[in-house]
């Protein structure tokens, strides 16, 4: 990894936190698995202020560009769970993929587990869009 670990600004980790407690009521075990490895991962981040936080890193609505090694290759942006519009490419931030994801920088390789299994993507180019985020969202 790019900066040896996940990178979180402190209020999107404070949402992430709540969503993520939130969603422990979701039945699908895809994606009770994914929010499992994700909040693992958190225990380790480097939790940082906003003039703190790198512009290469995957964050809330953030666009991002991954690639499989397969060679397809998707663009999202990455948003709240009440956001999510897949037509226009707004991926929630609590599917596998915006669990996988979050944290990374540009150039990193990570592991998504696929129903068929695990698959390397690797973070092709990230771009910030409007970052405010409101902590006391709920959803």
């Amino acid at each position: 990894m790019k900066y040896g670990g996940l990178i979180i600004e402190k209020k999107e980790y404070v949402l992430l936190k709540k969503l993520m407690n939130l969603s422990g009521y979701h039945k699908d075990a895809t994606y009770k698995k994914s929010i499992a490895k994700l909040n693992n991962e958190l225990k380790t981040a480097a939790v940082k202020d906003e003039k703190d936080m790198p512009t290469d890193v995957i964050r809330f609505n953030s666009i991002v560009t991954v690639t499989a090694d397969e060679g397809w290759q998707k663009s999202f942006q990455l948003v709240k769970p009440s956001d999510s519009d897949l037509k226009n490419k707004k991926l929630s931030i609590l599917t596998p993929m915006g669990t996988a994801v979050i944290g990374y920088a540009k150039g990193d390789k990570l592991l998504w587990e696929f129903p068929a299994g695990e698959k390397t993507l690797t973070v092709n180019n990230v771009e910030q869009k409007n970052n405010y985020i409101d902590i006391n969202t709920l959803v």
